[in-house]
This record gives structure tokens, sequence and C-alpha cells, in this order.
């Protein structure tokens, strides 16, 4: 009763949010372009029609799962662990990617690239329904309107009971965030796509179909072919892995009346921004979200003026200012201003 009252409110109301379904149109243009950013414009560089540093990557993704999963008796926990949690965040970069209509100009291809779901729990075409709403950005933050907002309105702030209102503003610290946030996220995910399912809303039940083929195949090979348990590729791939991508959403946006400042930067960030293929320069990708991620970073330096005064300064000095802040203060309050 007090799991029901106090955190069944919660997980539905943030599952709820995850799977918002839009018809987004691409509204991308190939070859040369230009991106106009309010009173400037940022020139693009002619885009390749096989970007193949993207497909290049996708290769060392799944050849690295492969090799590792199949070797892991061969490889010592330290050094396994934080591997295998890399994969599975750097596989959520790639999809993110190939969602923006990457590496090829056919979305069929660049489909078969991220729908393998060895993560096991996101279906990859669930995700792109979701992310493509996100990117609205007049509705950034919004607990409405932007599917992947933190925020809340009163009403169902007021919902959630104590126990759970105790829960999320630990989740709003970045400690929180990355120890209680992935299981917050599976099981409110896993919850509502659930009561998808059985009552048959939309194509739920063909994409869960299609993504438990995918998840079979991954646990065949994880657990029979390579003999590794499976709570250590849950806990030390899957959940460390989502971890790490909670890290790079976690600063990513924040309310103001603007919002194009409702964007952050994460600077001086090599090995991170690698990992998170860029998307720390998040307000570059939220202006112009079909720049493939190898452009990013000399792309952002040329403009970096422009855009730090377009976000109105929302600029962190890498991750480690992120927690100098953020490891045990929380981000933001938990409402939305405007919902308040």
């Amino acid at each position: 009763m007090i799991i029901s009252r106090h955190f069944l409110p919660l997980l539905l109301y943030q599952a709820r949010k995850l799977t918002v379904s839009l018809n987004v149109h691409r509204g991308f243009v190939y070859g040369d372009c230009m991106a106009h950013l309010a009173e400037g414009e940022i020139a693009i560089p002619r885009i390749a029609r096989i970007e193949w540093p993207t497909v290049a990557l996708a290769f060392l993704i799944y050849g690295g799962f492969f090799a590792l999963t199949y070797f892991w008796r061969d490889i010592p926990l330290l050094i396994l662990v934080p591997l295998g949690a890399w994969l599975i965040a750097w596989h959520g970069s790639l999809q993110h990617e190939v969602i923006h209509h990457h590496p090829t100009r056919h979305d069929l291809i660049n489909d078969a690239i991220g729908v393998p779901p060895i993560s096991l729990w996101l279906p990859y075409h669930v995700y792109k329904q979701s992310h493509l709403a996100h990117h609205r950005d007049e509705h950034l933050t919004d607990p409405i309107e932007d599917p992947e907002s933190y925020y809340f309105t009163r009403a169902d702030w007021d919902r959630f009971g104590w126990a759970g209102r105790t829960l999320w503003e630990f989740n709003l610290t970045l400690i929180g965030r990355l120890t209680v946030g992935p299981a917050i996220i599976l099981a409110s995910f896993l919850w509502h796509e659930a009561i998808k399912v059985i009552r048959g809303e939309g194509d739920s039940r063909r994409l869960w179909a299609w993504h438990g083929v995918g998840v079979a195949i991954v646990l065949w090979w994880v657990l029979v072919v390579c003999d590794m348990p499976f709570l250590l590729f849950f806990f030390g791939f899957v959940y460390c892995g989502t971890a790490l991508s909670r890290l790079r959403s976690y600063a990513e946006h924040r309310f103001a009346d603007n919002h194009e400042e409702r964007t952050a930067i994460v600077e001086r960030s090599p090995l991170f921004g690698l990992l998170f293929l860029y998307n720390n320069l998040h307000v570059l990708h939220h202006r112009v979200p079909a720049l493939p991620w190898y452009m990013l970073p000399g792309i952002y330096e040329r403009h970096r003026d422009f855009l730090v005064r377009l976000n109105g300064g929302l600029v962190y000095r890498g991750y480690f200012d992120v927690a100098r802040r953020f490891l045990f203060r929380q981000h933001d309050r938990p409402t939305h201003p405007r919902h308040s």
C-alpha cells in the first residue's frame, strides 16, 4: 500500500512522458545548407551521402560488444564493467545519432543500425518517437509537451506523497541520478509500456513483439553462447551504462523564459564528449539537429561566442564542474514554473 500510494503515481507520470508519440517531419536538407540562428547564420559544411565515421563507429560498438561479452572471463572485473558500461552508453549515443537521420539518407538503413537492443529495456522506435517530440524547442522542459522533461506540474507533484517526492528530490541531485536514476526510468517506462501492450494501444504490441525478438537474440548470445551471468550483464553493463547516459542528460536542459536559454553547453570534455558524441555541446545540436556528431566540435569552436550568447551563458566547464555544483544539490526545483 505504501509503495502504490507514494511511488506508483511517480512511475506512471514519468512513463507517460516517455511514451509520447508524434508525427515529426525530418526537416533535413543534405548537401550545402545553412542553419539560421536568430540574428546570425552558421555555415554547415557539405554532409556526405554516407557518413563513414558513423558507420565505423557502429562497427566498433557492435564489434566491441561481441568481443567483450565473448571474452568476459579473460578480462578483470574492474576493466570489464567500465568497458561494458561505456559500450552500452555509447550505443545509446549511436541510437540518438541515427534517430536524427544519420549516417545515410535512407531511414530504413539508419534504423537497422540503431535497432539492436543491447541495452535490453528500450525499444528503438519508441525512443525515436519520444525524442523527435522533444525537439520541438519551444516546448523544452514543459512537463506536458516535452516527453524528456524532468519537471512536474504542481498537481502531479502533490499527488506523489512524501516518499515519492523524497525519491525524486534525490533523483534531482547528480548522485541520485547516477544511482537510483536508472532504476526509476526503467521501472516507470516498463510499467507504462506494459499497460499499453495489455490495452493494445497504437502499435505497441507490434513494436514490443519485434523488440522481444531482438532481446531474445541478445540474451541468447550473452547467456547461452558467452555463458555470462545475467546479473553481471544487467548490473555491470546495462545498469551502469544507463547511469552514464543519465550523466549526459542530467544538466542538458533547465527552464528559462526564453526557450533559447533552456539548453546547456558542457565544454572541456574530450572523454565524455566522445562517449556522448559531442551532445555535451547541446545547444548546437538543438539548433542544427542535422549535424553529424564529428562536425559538432569544430563548428562549435568557430561559433562559440554566438552560441553562448544565444543560450544566455548556460555553460559548464566540464562534467567535473557539473559534479561540483550538483553532486549533492538539486539541479532545479521539481515543479515547472509555468505549471506551479
